[in-house]
């Protein structure tokens, strides 16, 4: 009999994260197929850095099922087999400042054209230490390195949180490029509503450690995020409410 390779890579059944007495997720069920271009939104502490972390596999989930491409999460206890199937970028970078560009890069491994492309705008800086480099150079030198990697997945946290908006959609825009040309799975923490209708497929949001509403991009109204954001009071005292 043949079993049929499984087309979810991620699976989140009834899942509960507490910090001390703090729940950041609550009965929280989600399943992302492999290839979705997915954006997470929602106010500060929605709990998307936590459902992030989860999938990364740097946090453990306190009660509820998690499955990875149809095996239980128990299953990657080999953290370098692990890290080929799912790399993460966040925003503090993790990067080695006394390192050259180059070393940093090299962590992940040699790969092939995603490598060149998302450096070409470095070329000049590959052997300067990494420290000496501004906050927009960072954060390419951390997508270069994820992209060497090559994994099935890519997670990102805010990764244009300290850019300004031309570098930051520069950055979202070569991201989800490359991913659909590699057949890659993205999820991405986002606060600009704006790229998460622009660039992806599908957006989740998050509020209070749960899901929001779970949407194709092009169902997201002004409506439903204004009510996310809870800035109808907002209205009531006739401001006009800026969405994020």
């Amino acid at each position: 009999m043949r079993i049929m390779a499984s087309t979810e890579i991620f699976k989140l059944n009834e899942v509960f994260k507490i910090y001390e007495r703090k729940i950041a997720l609550s009965s929280f069920s989600l399943i992302i197929k492999k290839s979705e271009v997915v954006a997470l939104i929602g106010p500060s502490g929605a709990g998307k850095t936590t459902l992030l972390d989860i999938l990364a596999q740097i946090i453990k989930t306190d009660r509820g099922e998690f499955f990875i491409d149809g095996k239980p999460a128990d299953h990657y206890k080999d953290g370098k087999m692990y890290a080929q199937k799912v790399g993460i970028i966040r925003q503090q970078f993790d990067l080695v400042g006394p390192l050259p560009v180059i070393h940093n890069v090299l962590a992940g491994r040699f790969a092939d054209w995603g490598f060149f492309k998302s450096l070409l705008s470095l070329i000049d800086k590959l052997y300067e230490r990494t420290s000496h480099l501004s906050g927009g150079e960072l954060q390419r030198v951390a997508l270069a390195r994820l992209l060497v990697q090559k994994p099935e997945v890519i997670l990102a946290d805010e990764p244009v949180s300290s850019l300004d908006p031309a570098r930051s959609e520069d950055v979202i825009s070569l991201l989800t490029q490359i991913v659909k040309e590699e057949g890659q799975t993205l999820v991405v923490s986002l606060h600009s509503v704006e790229y998460a209708r622009k660039y992806f497929t599908r957006i989740i949001a998050m509020r209070e450690g749960k899901v929001y509403f779970d949407l194709p991009a092009g169902e997201v109204t002004d409506e439903v995020l204004l009510e996310l954001y809870n800035l109808e009071e907002l209205r009531k005292h006739g401001k006009t409410p800026q969405l994020p």
